[in-house]
């Protein structure tokens, strides 16, 4: 089989209910990136930062995997679908798709403070001041926050490289280190981009813009991956 890679972001999440801090002039739920997304965040107020990723996971509980999560999921059939994605949630997971590398971690786990190895699946949504890990320390939430090294992005690179077809879908191109990962797939690689607004590219001849929401652009783009590419 062909080696698909995904790239997948906010817009995908988006359309499944789950806001994004770019919606909204750069807010989420009235706070600012840097009190809730960053570890000055979490030394300067970590109660806000736990109740706001609790509220989260409240409402991604509620929401579940859209048509675009299902028609990658599909696609397995067809291609080895490597899922790519800056999204914490785990709707790609509930649509049944088998491989996904989280780059900016994952909502429903916890980790240590002090030690970043020290990971805990959470099956509940409320993480609070007091909750510790097995050496002691408070448990935080489990996402790469601004300013944060990516731990899997060099596995990410390694997956982009060996790609013979790269989707990007829904993201805007402009977090880095994710975005560089489209520099890693060879000159003669396709590129489908499926999004409302074309992201900031160098083009190229093989790049192919698909300007919808994700839901109705995967259709269309799961028919001429198909046709033309399986």
């Amino acid at each position: 089989m062909k080696k698909l890679v995904v790239l997948s972001g906010a817009g995908i999440s988006a359309e499944s209910g789950l806001k994004t801090f770019r919606d909204a002039d750069g807010l989420w739920e009235g706070h600012s990136v840097t009190e809730v997304a960053t570890p000055e965040g979490w030394r300067s107020n970590p109660e806000l930062v736990l109740e706001f990723y609790n509220q989260r996971r409240k409402q991604a509980l509620k929401a579940k995997p859209n048509k675009a999560h299902e028609i990658l999921k599909e696609l397995e059939a067809h291609f080895e679908v490597s899922i790519i994605t800056q999204n914490v949630d785990d709707f790609h997971e509930k649509a049944g798709s088998s491989q996904v590398i989280h780059l900016h971690g994952q909502l429903f786990q916890s980790r240590s403070e002090k030690d970043e190895t020290l990971i805990y699946d959470m099956d509940h949504w409320e993480l609070k001041l007091g909750d510790l890990c097995e050496k002691g320390h408070q448990l935080r939430p489990n996402i790469v926050w601004f300013g944060e090294a990516v731990p899997m992005m060099d596995i990410a690179a390694k997956i982009t490289q060996e790609a013979d077809t790269l989707v990007i879908v829904g993201t805007s191109l402009v977090v880095y280190p994710a975005a560089s990962l489209v520099h890693y797939v060879g000159n003669h690689v396709p590129i489908f981009i499926v999004d409302p607004h074309q992201p900031e590219i160098s083009r190229r001849s093989n790049h192919h813009f698909i300007q919808e929401k994700a839901t109705i652009g995967m259709v269309s783009l799961k028919e001429i991956l198909l046709e033309k590419y399986a």
